[in-house]
């Protein structure tokens, strides 16, 4: 069971869940800021650098690199030197790596930078995430997770106007510097109102698992990554990496089934538990179409609609708008619906919502493409509201930083797997249709090819028992709201 650290706050003193949440998203906020506008300043970049900007990528994987082999790991450091403190270093580290980056004289000093920063980033999500779930009543924790997710959609979507922004009218290096302040207030607060949560119990550290896990989730990673770019040169290194992903993959599941010393890294026997391992099968279906949405939509509206980045940037800035006006409305809504029938059918609608994406042209209206945008923010936030409140509804307190560490290495996987999904379609319907320049009809494609898979998620959620995470909506059946049970 977890118990708080020597000096941090009682019981009695815990802070509102809405300051828990905020302080911890603005963490969020802040990694997903930077990841999207480093991508729209990635040819600045490559000039500033005398390389070509498809060298460039390397300044994107490396710093998924990072996240893929160290968020496995978050929890077991959480469980050993404190919540708070490895959040309040992580911070720390995401800081430093982003000044390193903005001080890079080349660009292997910017990938050495770039893998600081991941991890500082591998761990400020999960374990902030952690905090949450130890921090906050179980029946504050619907409204808790809408106001973390906030920030964790806006900041794509909030990357390419400022990332067009600064290359426009500033250095590409203040990209990385507006980071600091952003890390400062969250540090200052994170000390005032963060309580430090631990285990009592300290296991040995899992390392064969740490490596064979974190060797399988690079390799996939960039085996995905690589694939999706559709080149024939290096479709060997990429089928190569996936072999080894798959294989040292295969080997981390056999390791990890005969490991009974104690609890391997990536707790496998947690997919036991019903709500937990559909929520973590249902939620990876829909987060290929998430991760998808911010890489297709500000490239069509770029290039097949001639918007600037800043333009595209507004305009794709009505998905966060949804997310926000979600999170007043995702507590009653699970209340009236409970949370099997709103993801199903939310499932449905947000899947449908997408797809249509791939009717937008340049001749609709912008506000018609707003409208239509302000509903998919709405629809999907509220699907992962759902997901990431229903994964611990039935996980035992002592294991909590292990169900957090496994689910968010998955999430972090799905979202990875999205973009490379979604650069996949638009490749093979462009090499289909024996074209050379990307058209709005391979954008069309990609987007239903991404959203035919997230409609999958709807007969997985329909397996959840239909009064699953009632104690933390408040729902009751007709059945039962009749008899005033």
């Amino acid at each position: 069971m977890s118990e708080l650290a020597l000096g941090a706050m009682p019981q009695t003193a815990r802070p509102n869940f809405r300051t828990t949440a905020l302080i911890i998203a603005s963490a969020m906020f802040m990694e997903q800021l930077d990841a999207t506008v480093l991508a729209t300043a990635l040819p600045t970049m490559a000039k500033s650098f005398q390389v070509s900007p498809a060298h460039m990528s390397i300044a994107l994987t490396s710093y998924l690199l990072s996240l893929a082999v160290l968020i496995p790991a978050s929890g077991k450091i959480a469980d050993r030197y404190g919540a708070r403190t490895v959040f309040a270093s992580a911070i720390g580290i995401f800081m430093l790596g982003s000044i390193l980056c903005a001080l890079a004289p080349s660009l292997w000093m910017l990938v050495a930078a770039r893998v600081l920063q991941g991890a500082g980033g591998a761990m400020m999500v999960p374990v902030g995430r952690l905090i949450l779930l130890r921090t906050v009543d179980k029946r504050d924790l619907v409204s808790a997770m809408g106001w973390l997710l906030v920030p964790a959609l806006t900041g794509p979507i909030l990357g390419p106007p400022v990332g067009g922004f600064i290359v426009s009218y500033l250095d590409w290096r203040w990209i990385f510097y507006i980071n600091i302040p952003i890390g400062v207030v969250g540090l200052i607060l994170t000390q005032l109102f963060i309580p430090n949560t631990k285990e009592g119990k300290h296991e040995p550290f899992d390392m064969a698992g740490f490596v064979l896990s974190g060797l399988s989730l690079a390799c996939l990673l960039f085996g995905f990554e690589m694939t999706s770019r559709g080149t024939i040169e290096e479709a060997p290194m990429a089928i190569a990496l996936l072999v080894i992903g798959g294989v040292s993959g295969a080997a981390y599941i056999l390791y990890a089934r005969r490991q009974h010393r104690f609890e391997p890294i990536l707790d496998l026997t947690l997919m036991r538990v019903k709500s937990f391992r559909i929520s973590v099968l249902a939620g990876s279906l829909s987060r290929i179409t998430q991760g998808a949405q911010p890489f297709l939509l500000p490239l069509m509206l770029q290039i097949g609609f001639g918007l600037s980045a800043v333009e595209s940037g507004l305009m794709t800035f009505a998905t966060a708008c949804g997310s926000m006006l979600m999170k007043a409305a995702a507590k009653p809504i699970l209340r009236h619906w409970g949370f099997r029938s709103t993801l199903v059918w939310n499932s449905v609608f947000s899947s449908l919502l997408y797809a249509s994406c791939a009717m937008f042209r340049p001749d609709w209206p912008h506000w018609g493409v707003f409208a239509v945008l302000l509903v998919c923010g709405f629809s999907m936030s509220l699907q992962f509201t759902a997901y990431n409140t229903i994964a611990y509804d039935d996980i035992p307190p002592n294991r909590t930083s292990s169900a957090n560490s496994f689910y968010t290495t998955f999430q972090q996987l799905m979202l990875s797997f999205g973009i490379c999904t979604g650069a996949l379609a638009l490749t093979a319907s462009r090499l289909a249709f024996g074209r050379t320049e990307t058209t709005l009809t391979d954008f069309s494609v990609a987007f239903l090819a991404v959203t035919a898979i997230s409609l999958l998620a709807a007969p997985v959620s329909a397996k959840l028992p239909l009064n699953a995470g009632d104690a933390m909506s408040g729902h009751r059946s007709r059945h039962e709201a009749a008899e005033g049970v």
